[in-house]
């Protein structure tokens, strides 16, 4: 349930989604492609507060390397668990510092390769947790486009990246 990040970086990283459950710079599936909140909701204006404090938590939380798990109460713990997330990747190619020259990347699924841009991946999120559990089936992540474009045909069951 690991997938290594390799090829033309200066630092070779192994992500490991499995404990990404818990960090703070997650998003919520709805965040992530930009559903807006429905106006049937009765709490709704309590929920857009709830998710712009969030938010403002995470966007601090991303300047912080590597982030810090803040305590949370067991409420939020609970809605946690049965959310569905995607992690932004950013981060982990920041950290991975992708060599110059480097303009594409091939993600190695369990059914072949599949080649997109480095920055296609830069703005990519990878979904790890589907009503707050793994991805088991085709896992360990799905590959989707900052734009949303494939979000009805995700890359599935990523086991590497590697930059060329």
């Amino acid at each position: 349930m690991i997938i290594q990040l390799t090829g033309k970086v200066n630092y070779h990283i192994t992500l490991d989604p499995g404990v990404w459950i818990f960090d703070d710079r997650k998003i919520e599936w709805e965040q992530a492609f930009g559903h807006p909140l429905s106006n049937d909701n009765p709490n709704g204006e309590e929920e857009a507060n709830r998710l712009q404090q969030r938010w403002s938590r995470e966007v601090y939380q991303q300047k912080i390397n590597p982030p810090i798990n803040k305590s949370i109460s067991k409420f939020e713990r609970n809605e946690i668990l049965k959310g569905t997330y995607v992690m932004p990747i950013k981060p982990f190619i920041e950290n991975a510092e992708i060599q110059d020259g480097a303009e594409t990347v091939i993600l190695s699924t369990s059914s072949g390769e599949h080649e997109i841009s480095v920055n296609q991946l830069t703005e990519g999120y990878f979904l790890f947790a589907r009503n707050g559990k793994p991805i088991k089936e085709d896992g360990p992540v799905y590959f989707y486009f900052g734009d949303g474009s494939n979000k009805d045909t995700p890359i599935k069951g990523v086991k590497q990246i590697i930059v060329t």
